[in-house]
């Protein structure tokens, strides 16, 4: 699995103009899910993003995670372009990507883990819907995790 964070001063859904999910401050998260990634996969994701410290300290240094704000909120956005190869030639092949059969649970469980180590709701795309993704990326801070790479 690969997901790729933003630090967000605001961030939303959209699917045929209709407000699906928005947050305020906090992390916008883009999920991919390839061929063979499993529920393991989802949930050191969802820890790495829970404690991850890319929000400021007192000293507006980088070196405090999302747990420590309360208000602080997580969008996170199946995008099955994150699995893209673009080794030969100039269009990008998916043929790593994940099925709707493993691709839809992992997701889920990579929400689902998020919100039961924060203790509060994730916000949520559509899978697999033409969806409008806005957001403000604060700093800008964006941080791209890769599980297959966690060794």
């Amino acid at each position: 699995m690969r997901i790729v964070i933003q630090r967000v001063s605001e961030a939303s859904v959209r699917v045929d103009g209709e407000l699906i999910s928005e947050i305020g401050w906090g992390l916008m998260v883009l999920v991919g899910v390839e061929q063979g990634d499993t529920l393991t996969d989802a949930q050191w994701l969802a820890a790495k993003t829970v404690a991850l410290r890319i929000f400021p300290d007192a000293q507006g240094v980088m070196n405090v995670s999302i747990a420590d704000f309360p208000d602080a909120r997580v969008l996170a956005v199946s995008q099955f372009t994150l699995t893209a190869s673009t080794r030969k030639g100039n269009r990008p092949s998916y043929i790593r990507a994940a099925g709707h059969e493993l691709a839809v649970p992992l997701y889920e469980a990579y929400c689902a883990e998020v919100e039961r180590l924060l203790g509060r709701p994730v916000g949520k795309g559509i899978f697999g819907a033409d969806m409008k993704v806005a957001l403000i990326n604060d700093g800008p801070v964006t941080i791209i995790i890769d599980s297959r790479l966690r060794e």
